[in-house]
């Protein structure tokens, strides 16, 4: 009679000569294979979710800690013994791969720097955003982790610049991209989270801003649509200024140094004409108009909180939505409770309620970072 062995996975019954041991089961050819490898450095065999290494380095916890680390832009387990390091990064803290480490490209860019813009999503309103993060260092390395987790599948969403306002830190801008891309595609959850891993911070820095850029072209073909809704929107931010700055999370104090109001008139054009000729610090304004294919929203304080963030960028659409989409009468007519309650996307309205902007309904909120 030919002896036989129960499998201690599938529960089947085999030969012996089909019989491999793990520890103190037994284990047919196909489930050893489908449960278990072999560490590549010792050659123990070991349960596949114990692979302290990869799917092409399989390694067991021991030769893993004695002998190797991920590589940190593409995760791959490289022998320390080949892995490279950035200079100054004397601590060997962020091991790159061989490969990786010739593609790690360029870090923090000049402040001056502006590469040609990449439209992301559907048109013609797209959002540009500029994100100070400080306190965590000027360092090459970091940029290109966080620029790492930011550009997934090929795509340079964002880049990094120096920013002579910041202390220790960087700011992280992003391409052109609809707000439906920036909701959905965009990664933004891990950039946020990365610079957090390194230590950074934005809100509590009291130094960074988050500033968000939208195009021209969204608010009219023409110079003159586009003048008409631009005044709105000026003319929105000197009537409800006090709400926005309550949004905004910025004192009075740095508004005026940073984004500084253009002072109210009776009439929207009144504004924009003041904006355009009289203000002495147009570049430094909650609106700044001195680009030539953007306006910048600037009033907002820097954040590294998902929710305030995506937050940011929706009451910007929402406000440009009003801007076009109203008369001058009817804009001088409309009260911050009307445009409150018009707001309809979670995060936004989430953030309403955390800042007792939303008909008066409070809610609680996490700390801001």
């Amino acid at each position: 009679m030919k002896r036989t062995f129960l499998c201690a996975h599938c529960g089947g019954r085999y030969l012996i000569p089909f019989q491999i041991s793990f520890g103190d089961t037994e284990l047919c050819r196909d489930c050893t294979e489908e449960t278990t490898v072999v560490c590549a450095d010792c050659g123990t065999r070991i349960r596949r979710e114990d692979n302290a290494g990869d799917a092409d380095t399989p390694l067991c916890r021991d030769c893993f800690a004695r002998h190797y680390d991920h590589c940190v832009r593409c995760g791959r387990t490289v022998r320390r013994l080949h892995a490279l390091y950035e200079n100054g990064d004397d601590e060997e803290r962020y091991p790159y791969c061989p490969e990786c480490y010739d593609q790690r490209g360029e870090g923090i860019h000049e402040y001056s720097y502006k590469p040609t813009p990449i439209f992301y999503g559907v048109g013609p309103r797209y959002f540009g955003v500029e994100l100070e993060i400080d306190e965590g260092g000027e360092y090459d390395r970091n940029a290109r982790l966080v620029m790492n987790v930011g550009n997934t599948e090929g795509r340079a969403h964002i880049f990094c610049k120096h920013d002579g306002s910041l202390d220790d830190g960087f700011e992280v801008v992003s391409h052109p991209m609809s707000l439906d891309y920036h909701m959905d595609e965009m990664p933004w959850c891990d950039v946020l989270a990365k610079a957090r891993e390194l230590h950074y911070t934005s809100h509590k820095a009291c130094t960074c801003g988050l500033h968000v850029h939208v195009s021209r072209a969204a608010f009219g073909a023409t110079e003159a649509e586009q003048d008409a809704a631009i005044a709105r929107i000026l003319y929105f931010f000197e009537k409800h200024w006090e709400e926005l700055l309550k949004f905004s999370r910025r004192t009075q104090r740095q508004m005026e140094n940073w984004a500084a109001r253009y002072g109210y008139k009776n009439e929207p054009k009144e504004i924009l004409d003041h904006a355009k000729s009289q203000h002495p610090r147009r570049r430094y304004a909650c609106v700044n108009l001195t680009n030539v294919d953007t306006i910048e929203f600037r009033i907002f304080r820097g954040t590294l909180k998902l929710n305030s963030f995506l937050a940011t960028i929706q009451l910007v659409d929402r406000i440009c939505d009003v801007a076009v989409n109203s008369s001058d009468e009817e804009l001088k007519n409309l009260s911050w409770t009307t445009f409150a309650a018009g707001c309809e996307r979670p995060e936004l309205v989430q953030y309403l309620k955390e800042r007792r902007l939303y008909v008066n309904e409070p809610t609680e909120t996490d700390e801001e970072v």
